[in-house]
């Protein structure tokens, strides 16, 4: 399974809300919501993640594998 739980800690971290994402910088509410969900996005998605927030792909994303759940 894939988390983003790396990815709120890291919006608090930069000060970036999810209002931002949507009103600032274009990001779809449909696209936090699947990510809230851990739902599956784009690669694209997580690119304009790492752009917005100057963070690599782990501080959005992490593999959590069937044996930690």
């Amino acid at each position: 399974m894939i988390s983003y739980d790396n990815l709120w800690n890291t919006m608090r971290e930069k000060g970036i809300s999810q209002y931002a994402l949507i009103k600032k910088y274009g990001i779809s509410p449909a696209q936090i919501t699947r990510m809230k969900r851990n739902e599956s996005v784009s690669t694209h998605t997580i690119e304009t993640f790492c752009k917005i927030l100057d963070c690599q792909v782990a501080d959005i994303m992490e593999y959590i594998s069937d044996d930690e759940k």
